[in-house]
């Protein structure tokens, strides 16, 4: 937030990048945040003027630039998709190239310890637990309810489905999916682009 000339603290916008489920998810969540105000969506699978959540589809990414000019200098990536990790690194590279920045999005229910560590772009949803000594890539998605334990790390892209429970000290590398109610033990380690199913209980390192 900045202050205006009365020391009023004014919400610095935002554009969502994709208009699916997920993004449903992220703007209720900024929404309840309070750090930013939605400017719209850029999706070029959803038609100019319609809405998502309330919000107004801007267009495809031929709007970008006009965007940063127009003074919009935040961006989250709004795509869930499982398996959408080229995808998302190519529309962080456009942004970055028009300058946006990728703030960390949290919804204000979720616990953070004060030294963990959560790399840009980032999302926390809602009831979501991280422990003291966790490291978060960036562009990462730790979902619902996923409890993440001390001294985890997890690489850039992971996704942390919902209810998935990470132990203390687990490694999770790089655009990693651990499914939704999936266990894993501590000190497990798992490598870059493994996918772990819902409700495993992962007892052996992977990869």
């Amino acid at each position: 937030m900045r202050g205006d000339k009365k020391g009023v603290c004014m919400r610095e916008n935002i554009i969502v990048i994709g208009g699916g489920g997920h993004a449903r998810v992220i703007i209720d969540a900024i929404g309840n945040e309070g750090a930013f105000t939605v400017k719209g969506i850029v999706d070029p699978a959803i038609s100019k003027g319609s809405k998502v959540a309330g919000v107004d589809v801007l267009g495809g990414d031929e709007v970008l630039k006009e965007l940063y000019s127009s003074g919009v200098r935040h961006a989250i990536i709004g795509i869930g998709t499982v398996g959408q990790y080229e995808a998302k690194k190519e529309i962080c590279k456009k942004l970055k190239s028009c300058g946006f920045m990728l703030p960390v999005v949290r919804h204000p229910s979720s616990v953070i310890a004060a030294d963990a560590v959560i790399g840009a772009g980032s999302f926390i949803a809602a009831g979501v637990v991280i422990n003291p000594g966790v490291v978060i890539g960036e562009n990462a998605i730790i979902n619902t309810h996923a409890s993440i334990d001390h001294d985890c790390q997890i690489g850039d892209y992971a996704h942390i489905a919902p209810g998935a429970i990470l132990c203390g000290g687990v490694k999770v590398g790089h655009e990693v999916h651990i499914g939704a109610g999936a266990v894993v033990v501590q000190n497990m380690q798992i490598t870059d682009k493994a996918f772990v199913k819902a409700g495993c209980l992962v007892a052996k390192d992977i990869g």
